[in-house]
């Protein structure tokens, strides 16, 4: 398996999604937002699980759209915050009610511990590769190649610090949210400890 085989829905909506997020994030974010799409979709695909492509996509693209400062929230976590986002995104693009929510739903759980497979795919697939990436959870999953293939073509640019900046003032604004939980609980030690940063040239 190569990121080559790892196809970008060709559809509206996921064109769309790629334009807002490049417009919103920095460089860090964005390019962390389309390698957590592929770690998604590597997954997947190694051990065959189905799911909504496009789903998965735009679901990639906004979960951390609210760590950019247009559309930070000063009253709920950062990940529930895309979720509403992502909803009025999926509104425009015609989606049904039905899978607006179910858009908002992945992005939200992408911050739980662990998701079912069985009962969300997308969400399971959102959350499992945010920690390869965040932290280098399970990054054994994936031959050294594909790291590799992956960070060349979307490098890291400082997103261990970037990140961390992030989290800790979404911590200090909002103490009971998914984020100031993560800092509390050794964030920090977590993404210096992850292999992706090394490797990364």
């Amino acid at each position: 398996m190569t990121v080559v085989d790892l196809v970008i829905p060709d559809t509206a909506a996921s064109l769309a999604a790629s334009e807002v997020a490049s417009a919103y994030q920095s460089a860090a974010l964005l390019s962390h937002s389309h390698r957590v799409y592929l770690w998604a979709a590597g997954y997947a695909r190694k051990h065959g699980i189905r799911c909504d492509g496009e789903l998965l996509f735009v679901a990639a693209m906004f979960h951390d759209i609210s760590l950019a400062p247009e559309f930070d929230s000063h009253t709920v976590s950062f990940e529930e915050a895309g979720g509403h986002v992502a909803r009025v995104f999926a509104a425009g693009a015609g989606w049904p009610s039905e899978r607006r929510e179910r858009l908002g739903q992945v992005i939200v759980r992408h911050m739980w511990p662990d998701v079912d497979v069985a009962d969300d795919p997308e969400g399971h697939l959102l959350s499992r590769a945010a920690a390869v990436d965040i932290v280098g959870k399970n990054l054994d999953d994936f031959s050294p190649a594909f790291q590799d293939e992956v960070l060349r073509r979307y490098p890291r640019l400082g997103l261990a610090d970037e990140f961390l900046a992030c989290f800790r003032a979404q911590a200090e604004r909002k103490p009971d949210s998914s984020a100031a939980r993560a800092v509390k609980s050794g964030l920090s030690s977590r993404i210096a400890a992850n292999p992706l940063d090394a490797l990364d040239r």
